[in-house]
């Protein structure tokens, strides 16, 4: 699988790890910055990954900051992207069963390299259910999405 990684200065040491853990597991990763913990914001690394998500360049992206939450703002707002927070395993494993989401938000401030390898291999190897009632729920956010964001194919870059 193909996995693009993004965050901030306060994801950095996580980010670099998370890397690792990845490209051990066998998956392509994209370190897609910042490549210092010097301090940067987070959109300017963030949103330009959380597209490359939304385009299908990548299957999925994880992002770090100091909590995760700045990150699943960020990109929450583009069409095409389902990023969830998660803390422990049985958050990530839930997010992938019930959501489907294709970004996982991490903070690097408050969990740990064990913890957070945890969740990453959680998450990674977690399908979606796929009984009637979690394609109907994940549907109804689909729609959601649909009235409230444009897809990226009417946006201008």
């Amino acid at each position: 699988m193909k996995i693009i990684l993004a965050g901030d200065h306060a994801g950095y040491e996580l980010k670099k790890e998370i890397a690792a853990q990845l490209t051990a597991m066998g998956h392509t990763v994209k370190d897609a910055g910042p490549f210092s913990s010097e301090s940067v914001d987070l959109s300017d690394f963030v949103y330009p990954a959380s597209l490359a998500v939304a385009k299908h360049e990548y299957d999925r992206g994880i992002f770090i900051d100091g909590v995760g939450y700045g990150s699943a703002l960020i990109a929450n707002r583009i069409y095409g992207i389902d990023a969830v927070v998660c803390q422990d395993p049985f958050c990530a494993k839930l997010a992938r069963q019930h959501t489907n989401s294709n970004v996982l938000c991490l903070g690097g401030k408050i969990i740990g390299p064990a913890i957070a390898a945890e969740i990453v291999k959680t998450w990674m190897t977690t399908d979606p259910l796929t009984e009637e009632k979690y394609l109907r729920r994940n549907n109804k956010v689909k729609e959601i999405s649909k009235r409230h964001l444009r897809p990226l194919d009417e946006i201008k870059f």
